[in-house]
């Protein structure tokens, strides 16, 4: 196993699949000359040169558009995003053009197009740079999202997104980029997306966790095996589509289950699976789904309020304690 950083998995499976199909090109502002505003894509402008690592203007809207019509005249575009809360000048072309032109042309028409970028917050960003979108984007038919918690799921899922003939949404972290994680050194090393993972296998209650939210969960299940409480974490890593029978199969033998998102409450991830765990294993179920989200409110700047903002593990373990009946 090779021990990477998180950018350096992302930049490990681009070139990977650049080298092997001439048809996939980068697009988007600094991806070339300056090597990624967060240096995921460092070294590739050197290998591939300026046709196939293209730095944009500031126009998400623009080369977004662009993109897709590449996409649609059979090549494979990765479209870097500075970060996802951009990206919502973006929207129409993703929301409006990438997800329905499949559907509307009968199938006539395909758009391999991979959206990247970081997602929600990175600290004190403040309240335009701290949002959320991957449920935003999963509540459209058409569209995959991808939002993972390790430098390996980011390689694998990243390179099956790019073969992928849909559009797909593959989400990041700023804050993540740095963290290092043992990858798989196998050959063409790929993860199905739709695929969820048991990151921790326990017996007491599960808790479902995403993106950042995965490791607040597993501070959480550290924290709580102390206790003699054993979590079993399961990384859904795919939004959409969701692995909803790893989840089921893991309450049938817990019983219990707590949801951790780094959504709003109203219309987010954790709303969406604690109806499907009512429909799929409500008899199985011994207290309540419980969820631990952001406040329905926009992200604050001050730092004693981001922190109070931002979902903590003190907060996966009252929620713990509530479905475990220990408080």
């Amino acid at each position: 196993m090779a021990e990477l950083q998180f950018r350096e998995a992302i930049r490990a499976a681009i070139d990977e699949e650049m080298a092997q199909d001439e048809g996939i090109f980068v697009m988007g502002e600094e991806v070339a000359e300056y090597d990624g505003a967060y240096k995921v894509t460092e070294g590739l402008l050197d290998k591939y040169g300026p046709k196939r690592m293209i730095d944009t203007p500031i126009s998400e809207l623009g080369f977004a558009g662009i993109g897709i019509g590449a996409a649609m005249n059979g090549l494979r575009p990765i479209v870097e995003f500075m970060t996802f809360n951009f990206a919502v000048l973006a929207a129409d072309q993703i929301i409006n053009h990438a997800s329905k032109v499949r559907y509307m042309t009968g199938g006539q028409v395909e758009v391999p197009i991979v959206f990247r970028g970081p997602n929600a917050s990175a600290g004190q960003l403040s309240a335009t740079h701290s949002v959320a979108y991957d449920a935003m984007y999963a509540h459209f038919p058409g569209l995959k999202v991808i939002y993972t918690s390790e430098p390996e799921d980011a390689k694998g899922l990243l390179k099956s997104a790019i073969r992928d003939d849909n559009p797909v949404l593959f989400m990041e972290s700023e804050q993540m980029y740095g963290l290092k994680g043992e990858v798989s050194e196998e050959e063409d090393f790929t993860i199905p997306i739709g695929k969820g993972k048991v990151k921790r296998e326990g017996s007491d209650v599960t808790v479902v966790a995403h993106g950042k939210m995965y490791h607040v969960a597993k501070q959480a299940a550290q924290q709580l095996a102390k206790e003699d409480v054993e979590v079993e974490i399961i990384d859904p890593r795919t939004v959409k589509p969701l692995d909803i029978e790893m989840i089921v199969k893991s309450i049938k033998k817990t019983n219990r289950c707590v949801i951790v998102d780094e959504s709003h409450p109203f219309g987010g991830l954790a709303g969406e699976v604690g109806y499907l765990i009512q429909r799929e294993a409500f008899d199985y179920l011994d207290a309540p789904v419980q969820r631990v989200t952001l406040p329905d409110t926009s992200a604050p700047f001050a730092k004693n309020l981001f922190d109070e903002w931002l979902p903590s593990a003190n907060e996966v373990i009252d929620a713990v304690n509530t479905v475990t009946y220990r408080k």
